[in-house]
């Protein structure tokens, strides 16, 4: 079913999608049990989570697409240092071909251990593993000197035991029309969300207890010659804009607030771009999401630029996160 039908019926309103409805309830109910069933598997202690000997800090969201982990996930690595820590970064490795659990470098494939997952390693500068075996990829950063592990996009990945669990909500379209998946984007029912220890929410206004966080663009950088500009160089320009994320339209709408004028070329979350896929009979600029520009390096010319983001959150929200982490106790 083509994703940007799903995308009308789940954050859309009211339009022709909604006729696909009755098809798709059968099989969230279907969804949500089994979902039910597995949480309940673990809460009952009938599959068991695996504990390492450092604290763990889960970052994910209830619902499929894009919410900001990656920037959220760079943030927290970022604060972790200045405190002192060795963090590092488990991922799943989403898009790429991986069967064992393995460490990712600055010079890693995308297409081997995925976008995200070697986006985090170029930015973060620390430990990053990937492996659809969470427990099994996050004992390989124990070797790498690591004191505290992130989980990249792992609140439902139970199998790997957590101390803090933080859920990310995008401030736009929230919660979308609240089913389950496929009628819906949820992974897992909205009361999920009073379970984790903070709801961070990207953009938008924040719900009662929910904590705002806001991207704030770095500046632009250039994918052949790896020069940087400052984040307004481009104003009153018309560029060709490329996203292929969980949600284009937040990465338009923030070349729109920098004064750029984006021709959109939206393309499904992790996709995998071929060479000449974006060429353009033209000599505008084309600029792009940072996960988008891991995939297209090899491939760019001198017209292409990528935008960096960056995360910025409450002080408020700082120090109780550091002092949630001054209790755990191994």
């Amino acid at each position: 079913m083509p994703e940007a039908l799903l995308q009308r019926l789940w954050y859309g309103g009211a339009g022709p999608a909604w006729l696909l409805l009755p098809l798709l309830l059968p099989l969230a109910l279907i969804f949500s049990l089994l979902a039910a069933l597995r949480r309940g598997l673990f809460r009952l202690r009938l599959i068991k989570s695996e504990r390492l000997p450092v604290p763990v800090i889960v970052v994910g969201n209830i619902n499929v697409g894009g919410s900001g982990k990656t920037p959220l996930v760079l943030w927290l690595v970022q604060l972790l240092r200045e405190q002192g820590y060795q963090p590092g970064i488990v991922s799943r490795g989403y898009g790429g071909s991986l069967e064992r659990p393995s460490l990712v470098t600055v010079e890693s494939d995308p297409r081997v251990v995925g976008d995200e997952a070697l986006l985090l390693a170029r930015r973060a500068g620390v430990a990053v593993a990937v492996g659809a075996d969470r427990p099994q990829a996050a004992r390989l950063l124990l070797g790498q000197g690591v004191d505290v592990i992130i989980s990249d996009d792992g609140l439902q990945h139970y199998r790997l035991a957590r101390d803090i669990e933080i859920a990310l909500i995008d401030g736009e379209r929230r919660l979308g029309n609240r089913l389950p998946l496929p009628a819906g984007p949820l992974r897992e029912p909205p009361r999920r969300l009073q379970q984790v220890d903070f709801v961070v929410c990207n953009g938008g206004e924040a719900g009662e207890g929910e904590v705002l966080m806001g991207l704030n663009p770095e500046g632009f950088e250039n994918l052949q010659t790896g020069e940087r500009r400052d984040p307004f160089d481009f104003i009153g320009r018309t560029v060709h804009a490329v996203a292929g994320i969980g949600n284009p339209g937040r990465f338009f709408d923030t070349l729109r607030a920098l004064a750029i004028e984006p021709i959109e070329h939206p393309y499904p979350d992790h996709h995998p771009y071929a060479e000449g896929e974006l060429r353009f009979d033209d000599r505008l600029h084309l600029i792009m999401t940072e996960k988008d520009g891991v995939k297209w390096q090899p491939f760019a010319g001198e017209q292409d630029w990528q935008l960096s983001v960056a995360a910025e959150l409450p002080d408020g929200f700082v120090e109780h996160l550091l002092d949630r982490l001054k209790t755990i106790k191994r």
